[in-house]
């Protein structure tokens, strides 16, 4: 495979929720998984340089099991290990697309993965390799969302891509609750946060604002999304610095 020129490639952080590895289930929905890694393969094909944050909600979420019962910090370590899982299986479908593929953990588990190592990160993406990071930010009350903006701002990504299951973008109100919700064609960081829009969590969004990264969310679900978004096509809602617009 031919390895981009690194000073021109697109390089994107994309963010999968463990609920879509899931299925919606418990576990790993393998169908999934497979296109999905298909997809990505796809677009490193085409030059664009890919960074991944996995969710691990469909092992264990560390706010729900805390509300259980379980110490909050115990709970996100159970959290970020479920990550390392989903980030194994994604690993393993892209290699079975031939695509080379490196595990960086924020957790030490040597056998399965690397340590963490921004520089080391960007290497790889510079040599057409995909990087898959793990375990979170290595410590309690920080989501993945908040990891993949700090992760996106240190390896110099360009966009962060967030793919979410049953909707196709951001939307001022529940699609699936409100028939008049309209979907945005572009967001601000401002409006997302005062009206409390689901896109991410309010600290990885402001953090996104502070540093002007701009956001894209898209639905996952749609065949052949995951290629179009790491390509650039503008599919679903851009959160960043511009008035908000709704789509025609």
């Amino acid at each position: 495979m031919a390895v981009a020129n690194a000073s021109t490639s697109r390089r994107v952080l994309l963010k999968l929720s463990g609920e879509a590895f899931g299925g919606g289930s418990v576990g790993i929905d393998t169908v999934v998984v497979r296109r999905i890694a298909g997809e990505i393969k796809k677009a490193v094909d085409a030059g664009v340089q890919v960074a991944i944050v996995v969710g691990g909600g469909n092992f264990f979420r560390g706010v729900e099991l805390s509300q259980a019962g379980l110490a909050r910090a115990r709970a996100d370590y159970m959290g970020m290990l479920g990550t390392v899982m989903n980030c194994l299986a994604l690993q393993d479908f892209l290699e079975q697309e031939g695509q080379p593929t490196r595990v960086q953990t924020a957790i030490t588990m040597g056998q399965v993965a690397e340590p963490y190592i921004p520089l080391k990160a960007i290497r790889h993406l510079e040599k057409g390799r995909v990087v898959i990071f793990g375990a979170g930010a290595g410590m309690p009350y920080f989501s993945t969302d908040t990891v993949s903006i700090q992760r996106a701002l240190e390896i110099h990504c360009s966009e962060v891509l967030m793919g979410k299951n049953g909707v196709d973008g951001v939307y001022s109100a529940d699609p699936r609750k409100d028939p008049s919700a309209r979907m945005y064609s572009c967001l601000s960081y401002t409006t997302a946060l005062v009206d409390n829009l689901a896109v991410m969590d309010a600290s990885a969004l402001s953090m996104a604002r502070d540093n002007h990264l701009p956001i894209r969310v898209f639905g996952l679900e749609g065949v052949g999304n995951v290629t179009k978004v790491l390509e650039g096509e503008r599919i679903g809602t851009l959160v960043s610095d511009a008035d908000s617009e709704f789509a025609q």
